[in-house]
């Protein structure tokens, strides 16, 4: 394997209830071009009497949460009055923009759940942009050596997916139901990120351990994966950020205090963040804010 490639180990963190694997943002690597945060849901099942998924209003500034749906369904509310229920392979794309608050619930009668869920970090220049909701039922797919492609975001081989993006970017979802040998073509000019999903894969004669992400660094003009049957594996990419970005809690931007802002802006029920109708429970509390 390519000395400049990186291994990234998730960690283990736990959102609505549920353990998930978190790739990003890890002390080895906060972002990938625009991507900045993903999280890998099950692939798990609940038992009959469990409450399963369960995420009570909470904010976001300045990024997109992009979902893509596996196994079972989640529903969507946010302070938009948006009502979305996400099946598998379809996207969820919310833009927060200048503020909005969100719900996420699995729901009963589906105890299976899989799913990959992603930031993506808005342009300074767009991180004020409306808040606005998408939902992408019908993605571009196609076939390539045994293994099924479904772009997600972005361009790719020619095909252009209709999701909304705000900077140069990549989501390609790789399956292989029988094993299969595939030579992807990449963009050089775009750093990359490959997580399995599901099932065993390798990259370069090296085998890609679970919840591992591998980081390809700009200048890598093809990658040859090998899958095994039944892989699913997701890659990302994208131009490399010109400045660090800030992340904390559920809000991201290029300025600390826009954070600081948007923080107290939460706790004090300021109208940019909206009210979630129909959500049974509380919101959620911000952590306290410290060194920023």
């Amino acid at each position: 394997m390519t000395q400049q490639w990186q291994r990234i180990s998730s960690r283990l963190t736990d959102v609505g209830g549920i353990p998930v694997a978190r790739a990003l943002p890890v002390k080895e690597r906060r972002t990938i071009g625009p991507w900045c945060f993903l999280d890998h849901i099950g692939p798990t099942r609940f038992a009959p009497d469990a409450p399963g998924l369960d995420v009570g209003p909470h904010p976001h500034i300045a990024l997109q949460t992009f979902t893509w749906m596996l196994a079972g369904e989640i529903l969507h509310r946010d302070s938009l009055g948006s009502e979305q229920v996400i099946r598998p392979g379809q996207v969820n794309l919310m833009t927060a923009g200048r503020g909005i608050a969100h719900t996420e619930e699995s729901l009963a009668g589906h105890p299976d759940l899989h799913a990959a869920q992603l930031w993506i970090a808005l342009p300074e220049r767009d991180q004020e942009t409306q808040p606005r909701f998408d939902h992408y039922p019908l993605l571009p797919s196609w076939q390539e050596s045994e293994t099924t492609l479904t772009l997600l975001i972005g361009q790719h081989a020619g095909r252009q997916a209709p999701t909304l993006s705000f900077s140069p970017i990549l989501g390609l979802d790789l399956h292989s139901p029988h094993g299969g040998h595939i030579v992807l073509p990449l963009d050089p000019a775009f750093e990359h990120g490959l997580f399995p999903l599901q099932g065993e894969a390798t990259i370069a004669g090296e085998a890609l351990a679970p919840e591992q992400l591998l980081y390809l660094p700009p200048g890598t003009r093809e990658l040859a994966v090998t899958l095994g049957p039944g892989t699913r594996l997701l890659l990302i990419g994208g131009e490399p950020l010109a400045e660090p970005l800030q992340i904390w809690w559920n809000f991201v931007s290029f300025s600390p205090e826009a954070i600081r802002t948007a923080a107290s802006d939460w706790e004090s029920g300021h109208p940019r963040f909206g009210e979630v109708k129909g959500y049974p429970g509380p919101r959620l509390k911000a952590p306290p804010l410290t060194g920023r």
